[in-house]
C-alpha cells in the first residue's frame, strides 16, 4: 500500500515539477549556482571567522549555527546509507541524477530561503509557513505543509535515522535494536528540550568535525584506488542514460529506475524543494534574504555534490558494489578495503553521529509545524511523540521506513512548491556576488 502511494506521489509530475522549478529559478537568477560557487562559499562557510557573521542576538542564532542545523537535518544517513541504497537500486547512474537534483536544487533552495526570510518579518510565523500564509494568502497551503512536515519529521527526520543506527550497531556490536532506541531516546530528549539554541550550538560543533573526518577517510580510499576513478566516472555517465555494459544497448527501464532513484535520493539528501531549510534560516539573526539564500545553496552543494559524491566514489572504486550487500553493510565493506577490521566500527559511529545530528535538527522542523497547527501548547506532546518514535523506529523494517520517508517527502513538497511558484516574481538576486 505504501509503495503504491509512493508511486502516485513520486510520479513523473512531481519530479518534473521539482526539476522544472529549479530550472526556472536557474534561468531567472542567471545560473548563479553554476557561475558563482566560489563567491557563494566565500560569503557563507568561509566567512565564519568574521566577527560580523558570528554574532547573534538574544532571540536568534548565528547564520553559521542556522546553516549547521539545516545541514545536520540534511546530512544524516542520506549521505551514507541513502547513497548506498541509490547505487544498489538505481546503479551508478543514479549519482549523475543526484548531481542534477543538487545543481538545480541550489536555485530552488535559494528561492525558498529568500522567501522565508522576507515574509518571516510578519508576525510570529517564520520560514515556510510564513511565505505560504502571508505571501500567497492561502493559509491552507501553510496548514497542509505543516501537517506533512510534522509527519516527515517523524519519518525521514526520525525513524529513518534511528533505524540506520540500530541496524549498524546490531551488525557491528550485536546490540538488539530496541536497546539502541532506548539509549538514544534519553540524549535526544535532553537536547531537543533546549530548543533551537541548544540544537544550533551542538550542530555548529558536531557537523564540521564529523564532515571533515568522514570525507578525509573516504578520500583516503579514493586515493588508494585512484586508478579506478576513470572507470567509476564512466559507469556513472553510462548508467545515467541507461547504457548497458554488455553490448552498449540502451534500456528504457534502466533509465526510468536510475532517474527516479537518483532524484529521490538527491531530494532525500539535500531536501531542496521540501521547504525544511527555511525553518532553520528564519531563526537566524540575519535579515538579508540573499545571504540566507546563499547559505542554503552552499548547504546543498556541500551535502550532495561533495559528500554524496565522495561516498559514491568510495563504493565504486573499491569494487564493493558487487558484494551483494546494502545500506551500512555496503559502506562497511567499502571502508574495510582500507581500514580492515576497524571499518565496521568507523562506519557505525559515523552513521550514529550523523543520524543523531539529523534527529535533533528535524525535531525543530516538526515542532515549528506542529505549533503552527495546534498552537504552542502542543509542543510538549509533540516532544513526547518524537522521542517515542525514536524507540519505535529502531526496530521497524528498513524498507518500510524508507518508503514512509519518501512518501512524506513528496507530500511535503507539493504545497511548498505551489507557494514558491506563486511567489516566483518576488525572488531576486543582486548582480554583484
Amino acid at each position: 500500500m505504501i509503495g503504491y502511494l509512493n508511486n502516485i506521489v513520486w510520479g513523473y509530475i512531481l519530479l518534473v515539477l521539482m526539476l522544472g522549478t529549479g530550472i526556472y529559478f536557474t534561468v531567472k537568477l542567471k545560473a548563479f549556482q553554476f557561475l558563482h560557487i566560489p563567491s557563494i562559499m566565500k560569503n557563507t562557510f568561509f566567512s565564519v571567522f568574521s566577527k560580523k557573521n558570528s554574532q547573534k542576538n538574544s532571540s536568534g542564532i548565528s547564520p553559521f549555527q542556522a546553516a549547521s542545523a539545516a545541514l545536520a537535518a540534511a546530512m544524516g544517513t542520506g549521505n551514507i546509507i541513502g547513497v548506498a541504497s541509490a547505487l544498489v537500486i538505481g546503479g551508478p547512474g543514479a549519482v549523475f541524477w543526484m548531481w542534477i537534483s543538487a545543481f538545480f536544487g541550489m536555485a530552488l533552495v535559494y528561492a525558498e530561503n529568500y522567501l522565508g526570510t522576507v515574509f518571516s518579518k510578519n508576525g510570529k510565523v517564520k520560514g515556510t509557513p510564513a511565505y505560504l500564509e502571508y505571501g500567497t494568502g492561502k493559509k491552507y497551503l501553510a496548514a497542509a505543509f505543516c501537517l506533512f512536515c510534522s509527519l516527515a519529521s517523524l519519518g525521514m527526520g526520525n525513524m529513518t535515522q534511528i533505524n540506520s543506527v540500530s541496524s549498524a550497531f546490531h551488525d557491528t556490536f550485536g546490540i538488539p535494536p530496541i536497546y539502541t532506541g532506548l539509549l538514544c531516546a534519553l540524549p535526544v530528549f535532553f537536547i531537543i528540550s533546549g530548543g533551537i539554541k541548544r540544537i544550533g550550538k551542538l550542530s555548529a560543533v558536531l557537523i564540521p568535525v564529523l564532515s571533515f573526518l568522514y570525507i578525509a577517510a573516504a578520500l583516503f580510499i579514493i586515493v588508494k584506488f585512484k586508478n579506478r576513478l576513470p572507470e567509476a566516472f564512466c559507469e556513472i555517465f553510462k548508467g545515467a542514460f541507461g547504457i548497458k555494459a554488455a553490448g552498449g544497448g540502451i534500456s528504457g527501464e534502466l533509465i526510468r529506475r536510475t532517474v527516479s532513484t537518483g532524484l529521490r535520493r538527491g531530494v532525500f539528501s539535500n531536501e531542496a524543494g521540501l521547504g525544511s531549510s527555511p525553518l532553520f534560516h528564519s531563526e537566524s539573526e540575519s535579515s538579508d534574504p540573499q545571504r540566507q539564500g546563499q547559505w542554503a545553496a552552499a548547504e546543498v552543494f556541500i551535502d550532495t555534490v561533495i559528500c554524496c559524491t565522495v561516498t559514491a566514489l568510495t563504493v565504486l572504486v573499491s569494487g564493493s558494489l558487487s558484494s551483494g550487500t546494502n545500506g551500512a553493510a555496503l559502506i562497511s565493506e567499502t571502508f574495510s578495503k582500507a581500514f580492515g577490521n576497524a571499518a565496521p566500527y568507523f562506519t557505525s559511529l559515523s552513521v550514529a553521529l550523523f543520524a543523531f545530528a539529523t534527529l535533533i535538527s528535524w525535531y525543530h522542523c516538526g515542532k515549528v509545524c506542529t505549533s503552527y497547527i495546534f498552537g504552542i501548547k502542543a509542543e510538549p506532546f509533540y516532544r513526547i511523540i518524537f522521542v517515542f518514535c525514536v524507540v519505535i523506529g529502531s526496530y521497524t523494517k528498513l524498507e518500510t521506513v524508507w518508503s514512509l520517508s519518501d512518501l512524506f517527502n513528496g507530500l511535503m513538497a507539493i504545497p511548498n512548491l505551489t507557494g514558491v511558484i506563486m511567489l516566483r516574481n518576488k525572488v531576486t538576486i543582486r548582480k554583484r556576488q
